[in-house]
């Protein structure tokens, strides 16, 4: 009988990514024939297991699992978690969609934009794995005109004391005085919002636009789309090339 991470089960079965699957075992949320799961402990699938008060069906259960991909823009004042710790509305419940589905990767409260959600654990791991490289690109608005030195210190990579880390060298271009497009190939928490704090200036508005080869493109705010079979073929190659 084949043992397998309960993180990585639930990934599998749809229920979340193997990152939020972590965060829900660590919180007692996850049970397994009545009693609560424990961190890094595998599963054959056979098991009684609960996610909150959802069970997980089994690996002999039902149909397989339809792929799903959606391209979400989330508005402002929407959080991409389900946790009880913030009150406000989250984008499962924004979206509402037929499917279990969970967002790949987040984009913070006061952010907007474009937002990939899937069923597929392995997907997101591959999409959110900050050493693959990939190209998330933003549109930020400052509370004031920028500099030169600015552009290039953003662009070279900027110390964030408060997370003992210094960002990767990113591509910038203007777009006015107070408007520039940024390309990172990391994530770390509210990195655009850090940098710019960190050299003197407030982000005022910030709206992902691209992740990958996904644009967001006219998709209005608060709606959704499936993505397109010419979207998914390119991404499934992006992601075939991170492994050779």
């Amino acid at each position: 009988m084949e043992y397998i991470r309960l993180n990585k089960y639930l990934s599998e079965r749809g229920i979340c990514s193997r990152r939020e699957a972590d965060r829900m075992i660590e919180a007692g949320r996850v049970t397994i024939d009545g009693r609560i799961a424990k961190m890094g402990e595998k599963v054959t699938g056979h098991e009684k297991i609960l996610c909150g008060q959802t069970p997980v069906k089994g690996r002999d259960e039902g149909n397989p699992i339809k792929p799903v991909l959606l391209v979400v823009n989330k508005p402002r004042g929407i959080v991409c978690t389900a946790s009880d710790k913030d009150r406000a509305p989250n984008v499962v419940e924004l979206v509402n969609y037929p499917t279990r589905i969970y967002p790949i990767g987040r984009l913070d409260k006061d952010s907007e934009g474009l937002l990939l959600m899937t069923n597929q654990g392995e997907l997101a791991n591959q999409i959110i794995h900050a050493g693959n490289l990939h190209e998330k690109e933003y549109l930020v608005t400052v509370d004031r005109p920028y500099s030169a030195a600015f552009v290039k210190k953003m662009q070279e990579g900027v110390e964030l004391k408060e997370l003992g880390e210094t960002t990767r060298p990113c591509k910038l271009w203007p777009e006015g005085e107070r408007v520039f497009r940024i390309v990172l190939t990391q994530g770390l928490n509210r990195q655009i919002r850090r940098m710019c704090e960190e050299l003197g200036y407030r982000v005022v508005s910030l709206k992902r636009e691209r992740i990958m080869n996904i644009r967001l493109g006219r998709l209005k705010t608060g709606d959704f789309r499936k993505a397109t079979p010419a979207e998914w073929e390119e991404l499934k190659r992006r992601l075939e090339d991170d492994r050779e």
